[in-house]
């Protein structure tokens, strides 16, 4: 079964129309780019897949089910950028990776062994079991992207979802996250991934999808990132994207 499934879709804020006529399909154990500048609907692509925003047409199917049950059977993980949260919220890493267990846990949110069990090991996949105690502000621009990469870790999502995951970050941790990637597809799980990194793309991506508000290609890495596609959605000359 395709693990995420979009169809015609369509999106708009306002007068402003973000995604027009999207599709896209994505099979288990494959980890697939988003690949386009800003506003090319990348952000808003990750929220229709989550039924996190209302769709004007077209479906979304992640494992055959709407995103709203697939959320709340706990399939979907999800990797904000660092824009979308705040920093400043008293909660320590072991709390915030927690929260991925919450679809496991019933209404009591009462962690259980298996739950405790769960977040150490995400913490110690993505290295941060020295810092559980500590503040999420307090943490660097790549703790803070492993934070919440150990939060889907955690929830055992199926598929995962990572909105510019590498923006910020040094190059041991852009290193240590995809290999991490690679070895949750190697397992099965899907991952839908954006990042303006073009350069390490070859190294993490099966597949790239190059996105603006329509998708202009969809198709194995190393050939959508081919200088004259590039240029069509970037708005280059093929010479200067090579």
């Amino acid at each position: 079964m395709t693990a995420i499934d979009v169809r015609d879709v369509a999106v708009s804020y306002g007068p402003v129309l973000a995604l027009d006529g999207v599709s896209v399909s994505v099979e288990p154990g494959r980890v697939c780019a988003l690949v386009g500048m800003n506003g090319s609907g990348k952000s808003t692509l990750f929220k229709a897949v989550m039924g996190a925003v209302p769709l004007d047409r077209g479906t979304v199917t992640v494992h055959g089910e709407s995103p709203a049950r697939a959320r709340r059977r706990g399939l979907v993980g999800y990797v904000p950028q660092s824009e979308a949260v705040d920093w400043t919220f008293p909660l320590a890493v072991r709390d915030v990776v927690m929260h991925g267990r919450y679809v496991h846990q019933g209404f009591t949110r009462r962690p259980r062994a298996v739950d405790r069990e769960a977040v150490d090991a995400a913490l110690a996949q993505v290295e941060l079991t020295d810092l559980a105690d500590r503040q999420i502000g307090r943490l660097s621009g790549g703790q803070r992207k492993r934070a919440f990469v150990a939060r889907a870790l955690a929830q055992d999502a199926s598929v995962l979802l990572l909105d510019e995951p590498f923006a910020g970050v040094d190059k041991p941790t852009e290193t240590a996250l995809t290999e991490l990637l690679r070895r949750r597809a190697a397992a099965g799980a899907t991952v839908l991934v954006s990042t303006h990194d073009l350069h390490a793309l070859p190294g993490l991506a099966d597949e790239a999808v190059l996105l603006m508000r329509r998708v202009l290609l969809h198709g194995p890495t190393r050939d959508v990132l081919r200088p004259e596609n590039l240029a069509l959605a970037f708005g280059l000359d093929a010479g200067v994207a090579s």
